[in-house]
């Protein structure tokens, strides 16, 4: 499955993530968790829906701490956070498809069930896409212009707000088409900057894609203090030219953490010195002749490298 195939799969979800409140939710997001990398569920969806316990159990033997859960693939909550306690792994935050198409209290009460820190919108599209399939969607994201990104920050600032009554915080994931300049010289993600309130819309910045996008992630930090709270790690093999439209072209050219050119080093630094208390592997398949462990041990040992440099 590719990036497209992920984005398609969260907009378009409807799962039912069933469930009942269980003891102890904060070990869910505790501070003993977050002193080690986490890994985005997408990276081994396929893997979870074979074995989901031992898919968790095989992440926590390569030394992560926690997931960030990907609730297209959940189709039972309690279960969920019973394998979870049962591989020693914590769950801070989680994607759900937040936007036009779906309820935002009915996403937050699964929210709540689950007992994230971080709700978080993998896309955010400004309006339903009128032929209602993926391939409408991917038109909408990739041609939003700047008063499509307006409409994107008053609708991120209401999410925010209803997640904020609920003791949880949400957090906007970028992808490349964020960083086309659509007034001027500003950007998409200029603009969700400019026009969000920072106490309800915090950032989970992806350094990858804001890196193929044409921008420079530890300069995004730097910039915003605050505001970034969660940092995914993705690699490319090229960033140049910058490619702002999100699809195949420059998904096809991710690589293993570590091994492209995307400045995912200066990313952790700069973050690290902000305060930014989650570092994420989002490594997208197809994983080029390794199993979807090895990929993600290697990946590991990335981030797990600079988180103790």
């Amino acid at each position: 499955m590719n990036c497209l195939t992920r984005r398609s799969m969260l907009l378009r979800s409807a799962a039912a993530l069933a469930g009942v409140q269980v003891v102890g939710l904060p070990r869910l997001w505790s501070a003993d968790f977050r002193l080690k990398p986490g890994v985005q569920m997408f990276m081994f969806a396929a893997d979870y829906r074979k074995d989901p316990a031992g898919t968790l159990k095989g992440l926590a033997s390569i030394g992560y701490g926690y997931v960030e859960a990907y609730t297209a693939i959940i189709p039972n909550i309690a279960d969920f956070k019973k394998m979870l306690g049962d591989a020693g792994l914590g769950c801070p935050s989680a994607h759900f498809p937040f936007g036009p198409a779906d309820s935002t209290e009915r996403l937050l009460d699964q929210a709540g069930v689950l007992g994230v820190r971080y709700v978080v919108s993998s896309t955010l599209p400004p309006r339903q896409a009128k032929g209602g399939n993926f391939a409408d969607v991917l038109q909408t994201l990739n041609h939003m212009n700047a008063d499509d990104f307006r409409r994107v920050a008053a609708l991120a600032n209401q999410i925010g707000e209803s997640a904020h009554k609920r003791g949880m915080q949400y957090a906007y994931h970028n992808h490349n088409f964020d960083f086309r300049k659509v007034e001027g010289n500003t950007t998409g993600y200029e603009i969700l900057l400019r026009e969000t309130d920072p106490k309800l819309v915090k950032f989970e910045l992806d350094a990858g894609w804001a890196a193929v996008g044409g921008a420079d992630p530890a300069a995004i930090i730097q910039a915003n203090p605050g505001r970034v709270r969660l940092l995914h790690f993705k690699d490319f093999s090229t960033i140049t030219p910058p490619i702002n439209e999100l699809g195949g072209k420059a998904g096809a050219n991710i690589v293993d953490l570590g091994t492209g050119v995307a400045p995912l080093k200066a990313a952790y630094e700069a973050a690290r010195k902000a305060g930014v208390r989650y570092f994420i592997v989002d490594h997208d398949p197809p994983f080029h002749g390794q199993t979807t462990l090895q990929a993600a041990k290697s990946d590991y040992e990335f981030v797990a490298g600079l988180m103790a440099s």
